[in-house]
C-alpha cells in the first residue's frame, strides 16, 4: 500500500480543496486530572471539504538536505526548508514519543497576516511532530521554524502535550512588522483541564515564570506599535490585543469551551451569559479544576456534545424538526424581517473530517484514539503511536471527498450518519449503542495489550502493536458496514420494525415478512408547529 509524507505529496493531494480549519475544538486534560494519569488531548478537524484519513509518516533512511513545504489547507507549494538530521515517525497528530500537537484557528488581526511567509500552521504541526520529543522542545522548534522561514497563516491556538505536561501556545504573524510570529505559551497546571475552540484564550500572563510561561520578546511591544494596547506590561492580554472578542467569538467558539467545562467542573453556569455572547466582561478562566478525575471515555463523549441541557440545546427548538436533530445546515446566520439570528455551532458537527483523542501515557506507548466524520455518530479506535502501518480503511490514498470508496471508513461512517440525520431521535440511539459497546470494549482491552507488549522486545512489541492497531481499525469498519445494513432494514421508509432477542419479529409464516411495524411519527412540538402553520388546510372534518 502506498504511503505518503503529509508534508510532501499528501499535503498537495489530500488537502488541495480543504478550507482553513476555522471550526475545530481541543479539550485538554492534564495527568493529575485524569483517571489513569495520562495526558489527554482531543481534536476535531472540521471542514466541509476535509477528507477524513490517518496521516502517517515514517522517516526516510536517506534524508535529503532540504524538504518542500505545502500549505496544509490548500496544497499550495510554499517553498523549501532545511531537513532535520533526525526525524521521528508519526500517526496523525501524535508521534512515536507520545508528543501530541493539535490546533484551532482563531484568525485574529488581519493586519498581521503575511501570505509570503515560508511555513503555514499545518506544516508547523506535522513537521514539528517529526522533529521534537517533548512539548517544550516542540515550542522551541515551532518558534525557530516560523521565525526562520516566515509564517503565512492567521492566528492559531496550539495544544502541545507529552506524557508529563500540556501547554497552550497562541501565536500570530508579524505582518509587515517583520518575519515570524509573536506568541505566548502557558503550561496548564497539573490537576486541571483546559480547552480552546477558535478563539484566543490566553489573556494576561506572568513575565517571570519560564517554567510555566514562555513568550516572544516583542509580544507586548508589537501590540503597542500597532495601537492595540497602551497599558503596562503586567496588564497586557494577548487575546484582547490580537483577537478581540465579539458575539460570534463567544457564541460560536467560547461556548464550546464552556460546555466542556460545565460537563467536568462545578459552578460553570455563572458563565452562561458569556457563552451566549451577551456579557464579554464575564470571561471564563483559561483552565478549571474538574469535580472528579476525568476518564478517556468522558473526553470521548464530551466531543459528542450539542449543548444538551443548556439554553442552547440544539435538540429542543423548532429548528430540530420533528425528530430532535441537533444540526443546522450552513450558513450559520440567517435574517428575518431585518433581524439577524444565529444557528449554534456545537462541538459535534456534521462536517468533521477526522477527530481524535491523544493519550500520552508515562512509561507506556501512547495511543491515538482515532475516528472519522461526526463525533456523535462515529467511533474512536485505538492506534498505538509507534505503529508502522495504517489500516486500509483509514489510509490516505483510499477515497477522497470526490471519490467514493466502498472500503473507506470515512464513507461508511458518513452513510450511517446521514441516514441517522433523517430521524435522529430514533436512529441515533441505535448508533450510540454501537459506539458505546465498541469504545468500552476497546478501553477494557488496553491493559491486556499493554501487558503483552511489555513482555516483548522493542521490535516485536512495535510489530504487535501495529498489527493490533491495523486489525482493530479494520474490525470497526466491518462492524459499521453491518450497522449500515441493519439500520436500513429496521428504519426503511419511515417504519420501525419490531425486534426481540432473536432479531426482527416476523409474522410466523417463515417468509420473513415483518410481523410488527411501528410508526412513531413526529414529536409534539413539531405537530403543534405544523398545526399552527397550516391547520386550516390539514384539519380533519368530523
Amino acid at each position: 500500500m502506498k504511503r505518503f509524507n503529509i508534508t510532501l505529496a499528501a499535503a498537495a493531494m489530500i488537502m488541495a480543496n480543504a478550507l482553513p480549519s476555522s471550526a475545530c475544538t481541543n479539550f485538554i486534560v492534564t495527568r493529575g486530572a485524569s483517571t489513569d494519569s495520562s495526558v489527554l488531548v482531543s481534536y476535531a478537524a472540521d471542514s466541509h471539504q476535509l477528507y477524513g484519513c490517518l496521516y502517517h509518516y515514517m522517516p526516510s533512511r536517506r534524508a535529503a538536505r532540504t524538504m518542500p513545504v505545502y500549505e496544509w489547507d490548500t496544497g499550495r507549494y510554499i517553498g523549501d526548508i532545511a531537513q532535520a538530521a533526525q526525524t521521528y515517525s508519526t500517526v496523525g497528530n501524535m508521534n512515536e514519543h507520545s508528543l501530541i500537537i493539535t490546533e484551532t484557528t482563531f484568525g485574529g488581526r488581519h493586519e498581521l497576516e503575511n501570505p509570503d511567509g515560508g511555513i503555514d500552521y499545518g506544516s508547523l504541526i506535522y513537521i514539528t511532530l517529526q522533529r521534537a520529543r517533548t512539548a517544550r522542545e516542540a515550542i522551541r522548534i515551532i518558534v525557530d521554524l516560523a521565525d526562520t522561514y516566515g509564517y503565512c497563516s492567521s492566528g492559531e491556538s496550539f495544544t502541545i502535550a507529552d506524557p508529563d505536561e500540556a501547554w497552550i501556545m497562541e501565536l500570530i504573524g508579524r505582518g509587515k512588522q517583520g518575519k515570524g510570529i509573536v506568541w505566548v505559551a502557558r503550561r496548564i497546571p497539573d490537576g486541571y483541564v483546559s480547552a480552546h475552540a477558535n478563539q484566543a484564550r490566553i489573556t494576561t500572563f506572568p513575565k517571570d515564570d519560564p517554567e510555566n510561561c514562555l513568550y516572544s520578546d516583542d509580544v507586548v511591544e508589537l501590540a503597542r506599535s500597532m495601537g492595540w494596547y497602551e497599558g503596562t506590561d503586567e496588564d497586557f492580554s494577548f487575546a484582547d490585543a490580537y483577537a478581540p472578542l465579539d458575539f460570534s467569538a463567544m457564541r460560536g467558539c467560547e461556548a464550546r469551551v464552556w460546555s466542556f467545562f460545565r460537563t467536568v467542573a462545578d459552578d460553570m453556569d455563572k458563565y452562561v451569559d458569556y457563552a451566549m455572547g451577551h456579557n464579554p466582561d464575564n470571561r471564563m478562566p483559561l483552565w478549571v479544576k474538574p469535580r472528579t478525575k476525568v476518564s478517556p471515555k468522558m473526553v470521548f463523549d464530551a466531543m459528542r456534545d450539542h449543548y444538551e441541557g443548556t439554553p442552547m440545546d440544539m435538540t429542543t427548538d423548532l429548528g430540530a424538526g420533528g425528530h430532535g436533530l441537533p444540526y443546522r445546515w450552513r450558513p450559520m446566520n440567517f435574517e428575518v424581517d431585518g433581524v439577524e439570528y444565529c444557528n449554534e455551532r456545537a462541538t459535534a458537527t456534521q462536517q468533521t473530517g477526522f477527530w481524535l483523542v491523544g493519550q500520552a501515557r508515562k512509561g507506556k506507548t501512547g495511543i491515538l484514539w482515532f475516528g472519522v466524520d461526526d463525533a456523535a455518530t462515529s467511533c474512536l479506535t485505538p492506534i498505538y503511536c509507534n505503529s508502522t502501518e495504517v489500516a486500509e480503511c483509514i489510509a490516505e490514498d483510499n477515497g477522497s471527498m470526490l471519490d467514493y470508496s466502498p472500503t473507506s471508513s470515512f464513507w461508511i461512517f458518513n452513510r450511517v450518519a446521514n441516514f441517522a440525520y433523517l430521524r435522529y431521535d430514533l436512529i441515533a440511539a441505535d448508533v450510540r449503542k454501537s459506539i458505546d459497546q465498541w469504545e468500552n470494549d476497546k478501553l477494557s482491552q488496553v491493559a491486556r495489550i499493554d501487558a503483552a507488549a511489555a513482555a516483548m522486545s522493542p521490535a516485536k512489541a512495535r510489530k504487535y502493536l501495529t498489527e493490533y492497531s491495523v486489525n482493530t481499525a479494520q474490525q470497526l469498519f466491518d462492524r459499521w458496514v453491518e450497522l449500515d445494513r441493519y439500520l436500513l432494514v429496521k428504519y426503511i421508509d419511515g417504519n420501525v420494525k419490531g425486534e426481540n432477542a432473536d432479531g426482527f419479529i416476523d409474522n410466523g409464516n417463515g417468509r420473513d415478512i415483518p410481523g410488527k411495524i411501528e410508526w412513531p411519527g413526529y414529536n409534539e412540538k413539531w405537530k403543534r408547529a405544523v398545526a399552527a402553520d397550516n391547520g386550516e388546510v390539514l384539519r380533519v372534518v368530523k
